[in-house]
């Protein structure tokens, strides 16, 4: 199955880069371009791709709003963030938006294409290690204080499941974490995700965090 791809960037460099590298994918097909937030969610609506691709800081309406629209809507489409992590404050708000992951500009072209695939499957992109670094980096600030948010309606198995959730951990070491099957493991995510409303992995990381149940 071919994945439809939009490209969200006002660097055409940028996405001149993409599409050529995307063009080499059999299963990717790049079917749009946007050099804004507003015509990202346009192009969106119109041609109902599986994935955009969208970068933060655009001219107009940024990556977050445009993030928020589409997710919003009726689209089926999955975000995936493109961002320079070292200097972009608004990574963590794209996230809260909706945003099935994010990538970093200057990672390596074939990590990109599978960050492609992976929320194009439903999934969501979480590295760890940068996973905690990005939440670390925006809940330890005091802009961000806000009342802890309360999570009820879960058991203490999926409680403890949500925890190594927001840890980082995949189903497979969730599973082996766990002494559980991968199905088993991925059995409790669903739960936790339609219990908590969640849209995805990523979403379940930020409310752990934003609960206290883990602490950057």
């Amino acid at each position: 199955m071919t994945i439809r791809v939009v490209l969200a960037d006002d660097q055409e460099l940028i996405r001149t880069a993409l599409q050529m590298v995307m063009a080499d994918a059999p299963d990717l097909e790049v079917v749009g371009e946007a050099g804004d937030g507003a015509q990202a969610v346009e192009l969106t609506a119109a041609l109902e791709p599986d994935v955009v691709v969208m970068d933060i800081r655009m001219p107009g309406m940024d990556g977050i709003e445009a993030t928020r629209k589409i997710t919003a809507g009726s689209s089926r489409a999955q975000v995936l963030v493109l961002t320079t992590f070292d200097d972009d404050d608004y990574v963590y708000g794209a996230l809260q938006a909706g945003a099935s992951g994010f990538l970093v500009k200057d990672m390596a072209l074939d990590d990109i294409l599978a960050a492609v695939r992976v929320v194009a499957g439903g999934d969501a992109l979480i590295a760890p290690a940068v996973t905690r670094r990005l939440i670390k980096e925006f809940t330890g600030r005091p802009s961000a204080a806000k009342p802890r948010r309360t999570i009820t309606g879960i058991t203490d198995r999926e409680r403890e499941v949500l925890v190594l959730v927001a840890r980082g951990m995949s189903n497979t070491e969730l599973a082996e974490h766990l002494v559980i099957s991968v199905a088993t493991a991925k059995t409790y995510v669903t739960r936790l995700l339609a219990k908590l409303d969640a849209r995805d992995r990523i979403h379940l990381v930020i409310m752990a965090y934003e609960a206290g149940l883990v602490t950057p």
